[in-house]
């Protein structure tokens, strides 16, 4: 579980094939001293598991499969691709966003991108299936950044980050026509299903 407080940002220095997959390698200014192999670390909202590491050069291993290739942005991940890091939530640690998995759901694309003062407001699409899990006020996970959603329109919605969180994170460097990693909010999801199983 994670809270999508992003903690680190990482960089692929490599990207090996497998036969369904892909190996990344991932350079980060982690704390190689409590990381461990198995552990799971959120890249850009993807749950993927530490599967080596190189304490020495501040690098370690993860594979992302089929599934994960096909609904997220690792796909088009690469050599040079900055990705938002967060470790796994930890028994006492502060819960500062909201309870995030690390399964997404899907990617949304930025249709906007609008400075307001020093923040910027961030405008996306969602899938049309994804969409009845959106509300206004409510949390949603993009790129594994826990965000506050502003407003929605049928499948559209935008969200607002300000400048700390900007320069901590690869929002920095996003644009329209971007997709981002989309993890919908546990309860709305089974809230819905609650509510078809009526």
């Amino acid at each position: 579980m994670f809270t999508g407080i992003v903690t680190y940002m990482g960089e692929i220095t490599a990207v090996e094939p497998l036969a369904e997959g892909r190996r990344f390698t991932i350079k980060a200014a982690l704390d190689f001293s409590t990381l461990e192999i198995g552990a799971s670390i959120a890249h850009g909202g993807v749950c993927l598991t530490v599967t080596s590491m190189n304490p020495a050069q501040t690098t370690y291993c993860v594979e992302a499969w089929e599934e994960a290739l096909r609904l997220t942005t690792a796909g088009t991940w690469d050599v040079g691709t900055r990705l938002n890091l967060e470790r796994a939530l930890r028994v006492g640690d502060e819960l500062g966003g909201h309870i995030v998995s690390g399964h997404v759901d899907g990617k949304a694309r930025i249709i906007s991108v609008v400075g307001e003062g020093e923040a910027t407001r961030f405008v996306l699409r969602a899938p049309d299936t994804l969409a009845k899990f959106i509300a206004p006020k409510g949390s949603v996970a993009l790129d594994g950044t826990s965000l506050t959603i502003n407003s929605v329109s049928k499948s559209e919605f935008d969200v607002l980050l300000i400048a700390h969180s900007l320069s901590v994170t690869t929002w920095q460097s996003r644009k329209m026509g971007d997709d981002v990693n989309l993890e919908v909010d546990t309860m709305a999801r089974y809230a819905a299903r609650l509510l078809e199983t009526r």
